[in-house]
């Protein structure tokens, strides 16, 4: 189904940081978009304008999806790697029983499209190399696996009721989009705390493990920018075939070490980022990039934000606008 006409979406966390982007990228191309977030980690800042608000769990989203709407958006989940390991009930009850609550709300309103915010953390520790979608899933932690989990649940729906569903499986989102950026309570995002730094926050920046087989030793990961992953969302919506589970990793296709992403901040900011080196952490991967070439293929998606410096310079921006808030 095209998305160039006006259609009406519903964005399961549209208050949080990814969620709400994509938010604003729907409602710029025309469409009516309808928010149910519980605020739990969302922010009514993270709310874009024009959307209406639902104060509410996706548990019990049957309560306000109806045939009128084309698709759902589904960002809601609990996302925490060490949060996940010391309390899993609270992972399989979220993002698990409340995917499936979900699952059964549209199906009853028939509602036949879905787009799922996945992780890279469904993959756990890989090898090197770039990681595709039949690599080998096994995740680490109970968020990777709550995720993965989901996903299976998807292909069930597609291939029993005729569900239409992409999975995204995200790496590392970065950057700004205008008045939506990172805002995490706690924050465990990598480029956030080296700003936080940057803004006095926070005294030094932890690199965990200098030992890596890397070209200077420390972790390397893949980042993209949040308005290219919005994008690849709308691009999904358009792609999302009835009966078919399409999973598509986002990635840029190459990655940055923790070391460049800190000296990209100091070139940006102007500032002293402190570094103080630590332990590794267990399950760090040395390497972890993707292979976003089913997203170029079915998606028709290419990141036009692959700079470091670029990403940098607009979560900087975003990061200093806030710092006060």
């Amino acid at each position: 189904m095209s998305t160039t006409a006006s259609s009406k979406y519903l964005v399961t966390g549209g208050a949080g940081y990814v969620g709400g982007v994509v938010a604003a990228h729907l409602l710029e191309a025309g469409h009516e978009v309808v928010v149910l977030d519980d605020l739990t980690t969302g922010f009514r800042e993270g709310l874009p304008r024009g959307a209406s608000f639902v104060n509410g769990r996706i548990q019990d989203a049957a309560r306000y999806l109806d045939p009128s709407f084309d698709a759902v958006l589904h960002f809601a989940a609990s996302s925490q790697v060490g949060e996940s390991v010391a309390n899993p009930g609270k992972y399989w009850d979220n993002n698990v029983g409340g995917t499936l609550a979900l699952l059964t709300a549209m199906r009853e309103a028939g509602v036949g499209r879905l787009v799922f915010s996945s992780t890279a953390a469904a993959y756990g520790e890989p090898a090197q190399g770039a990681l595709t979608e039949t690599s080998a899933t096994a995740p680490t932690n109970p968020y990777g696996a709550s995720k993965l989990a989901v996903d299976h649940m998807i292909a069930g729906e597609c291939a029993a009721h005729g569900l239409a569903a992409v999975s995204l499986r995200y790496f590392n989102v970065a950057g700004a989009y205008g008045e939506f950026g990172e805002r995490h309570d706690p924050e465990t995002h990598l480029i956030p705390l080296v700003l936080q730094v940057a803004l006095g926050q926070r005294e030094s920046i932890s690199v965990f493990g200098e030992d890596y087989p890397t070209p200077d030793g420390t972790c390397v990961r893949d980042y993209i920018h949040v308005a290219d992953l919005a994008q690849a969302h709308l691009s999904a919506l358009r792609v999302a075939t009835p009966g078919e589970h399409l999973v598509c990793n986002l990635g840029n296709g190459s990655g940055f070490s923790v070391r460049e992403v800190i000296e990209a901040v100091r070139k940006v900011t102007g500032r002293e980022i402190p570094e103080t080196v630590a332990p590794r952490r267990p399950g760090d991967p040395a390497v972890l990039v993707a292979s976003a070439r089913t997203a170029r293929e079915r998606l028709g998606w290419t990141p036009t934000r692959s700079d470091l410096t670029g990403i940098v310079t607009d979560a900087w921006d975003f990061a200093r606008r806030n710092a006060s808030s």
